[in-house]
């Protein structure tokens, strides 16, 4: 599954991304300004290692602020911040046994094909809406070929990608951009 989404998102950067566009002027200079934004959500950060981020997990759930998600292969929490209640999975990626990127999904708990105010085109919106009180404003629009709107944001060396799945959720992916295996860049080299 994971594999999966790595090239979904892959396909997503990959198409959006020929041209010298906004996206790749973002990136320059933001890999040039040598500011580093490692931090995530709830604590975790790139680099951290894979224990610790098992042992922040136990503390999450321990708290009630977290639980496994679907098919125990995911960290599940609730967020309310949002227009709608909604379900919050995510899953890092390990490299040398420390976090490289952290991908996942949102989807509100009462979705359903018939209630449009819930599907994922809203919910990108509302999404975006939360992740710049996050993380601030700056996220923009990128082409996404056949996947619907998708929103970018790069911070020194941290990108942020939404984009929202043909069904239900928003797609959501940090990365390192200073990490020289980054995904998505080994992919622009092939």
């Amino acid at each position: 599954m994971i594999r999966l989404l790595f090239l979904i998102f892959l396909s997503v950067i990959v198409m959006s991304c020929k041209e010298k566009s906004l996206y790749h002027q973002t990136v320059k200079k933001e890999l040039s300004s040598g500011i580093r934004h490692d931090s995530l959500f709830l604590g975790f950060h790139f680099g951290m290692e894979s224990q610790v981020f098992y042992n922040r997990c136990w503390e999450l759930n321990k708290a009630g602020l977290a639980r496994e998600g679907s098919q125990n292969t995911t960290v599940y929490q609730k967020i309310t911040d949002l227009k709608y209640e909604a379900g919050f999975e995510f899953y890092p990626l390990f490299k040398d046994g420390k976090i490289q990127s952290m991908l996942g999904h949102v989807a509100y708990i009462g979705w359903s094909p018939w209630n449009k105010e819930l599907w994922p085109d809203k919910l990108i919106e509302d999404l975006k809406i939360l992740f710049e009180k996050w993380y601030g404003p700056g996220f923009f629009p990128i082409k996404s070929p056949g996947r619907g709107k998708a929103y970018v944001k790069v911070d020194g060396n941290r990108r942020i990608v939404l984009y929202h799945d043909k069904d239900q959720r928003v797609e959501f992916l940090f990365s390192d951009l200073s990490d020289p295996d980054d995904i998505l860049k080994t992919a622009n080299k092939n």
